[in-house]
């Protein structure tokens, strides 16, 4: 693989040399995300491979061109998992592209983010320089955490060549809870009170059903731990739920666990777009923020922390009005299938204050000085 490696360390220098911008690219399952695509594509796929796995250490270092479903399958065969659950949003995602996106799954109010599970990263700056931070035990951070600080910079900080994960054994025993007719208030205050219990709830997510006549609410909730900690805790909460007039129903694992996948990759049926013009926002609020005013259905996740809705790019500026007052931010998620560009105008992400501006913009410079991986992706150039 070092011929691999030094192929992708030379065309940074020579883009840096050539004051190019490079757009770096895995399986490309991702490219819907972003404010812009600018840039020659630099494929990582060339770069592949599992380094090293040591399952009782429960550490793995993976190259980042592997595809994310073949590091999934080796930890499967062990036991093992990514506890963070991340969306694929496609065959090819990447481990590279995994890392950069940062994006977490079902689980992730509970068990941790992407960021959370990275001990080390290798990776290749704006000058063509391949550094390493980190390494494969927790104890090995001192001072600023660097490899952290990669997952969620969207390939915008540099290229991400290899990174170490903290993987954990799968949970001995899981079970998925349905309880329906529990309007939106009512299931976050459960989800609050169960919050501050000691629970195993690894889980969540509440809809309202408009196909449905009347429409029906739902909450979905999942548990994982030592089997007797399951059976105690599913007794208590669907007790809790039926004491409220909720009905309550054990789904098949194997189902539950197709929906629960299917919740990640956003292929539920409420992510089909209602209609040509919405968009796909994400809130990012606290847990315990309260139903939210909004004359738009919402799919909730991590015990109220994340809310899905489609709306128009035009109501950019009250979503993130509220969201903000409750201490969150709004990202456009998913552009219009008719208005990609137009819709973005109102900025994919929540623009940043002046502190974090600064910020942003020295971070850029000492990992990216001749602006290399400055595509926008992030935020307008």
């Amino acid at each position: 693989m070092e011929a691999q490696l030094n192929t992708l360390v030379d065309a940074v220098r020579q883009a840096a040399a050539d004051g190019r911008t490079l757009r770096l690219r895995g399986g490309g399952s991702k490219d819907f995300w972003g404010q812009s695509l600018t840039g020659e594509v630099l494929d990582t796929r060339v770069y592949r491979g599992i380094v090293s796995y040591e399952p009782s250490e429960l550490v793995v270092t993976v190259r980042c061109g592997t595809p994310l479903a073949e590091l999934e399958a080796a930890l499967a065969e062990k036991g093992q998992c990514l506890a963070f659950e991340p969306p694929h949003f496609g065959e090819v995602a990447t481990v590279g592209g995994m890392v950069a996106a940062g994006l977490s799954g079902p689980a992730r109010a509970t068990a941790g983010a992407v960021r959370d599970y990275v001990l080390g990263a290798r990776f290749i700056n704006g000058l063509g320089e391949h550094l390493t931070f980190g390494g494969q035990v927790m104890k090995n951070v001192a001072g600023y955490d660097v490899s952290r600080l990669m997952a969620g910079s969207w390939g915008t900080l540099g290229l991400i060549t290899e990174v170490s994960l903290k993987v954990l054994p799968v949970a001995p025993a899981e079970a998925t809870l349905m309880i329906a007719g529990l309007a939106q208030g009512y299931a976050l205050d459960l989800l609050h009170r169960w919050g501050g219990q000691p629970l195993p709830l690894n889980a969540s997510a509440w809809v309202r059903d408009t196909t449905a006549q009347p429409a029906a609410d739902y909450l979905f909730v999942r548990l994982r731990g030592a089997v007797a900690a399951v059976q105690s805790a599913t007794g208590k909460m669907a007790a809790d739920a039926v004491a409220l007039g909720a009905q309550v129903q054990a789904m098949d694992n194997l189902e539950a666990a197709q929906d629960w996948r299917a919740s990640a990759e956003q292929s539920l049926e409420f992510f089909d777009a209602p209609n040509p013009e919405a968009c796909l926002w994400r809130l990012s609020v606290p847990q315990t923020a309260p139903v939210l005013d909004l004359p738009y259905a919402t799919y909730i996740e991590w015990q109220g922390a994340q809310r899905w809705l489609w709306a128009p790019a035009t109501a950019a500026v009250p979503l993130r009005e509220l969201a903000q007052s409750l201490g969150g931010h709004a990202t456009l998620f998913r552009a219009s299938a008719t208005h990609v560009e137009l819709d973005k105008v109102v900025g994919v992400n929540t623009p940043l204050d002046t502190v974090q501006d600064r910020i942003q913009q020295q971070l850029q410079k000492q990992f990216d000085p001749k602006g290399v991986f400055a595509t926008g992706r992030m935020h307008p150039l």
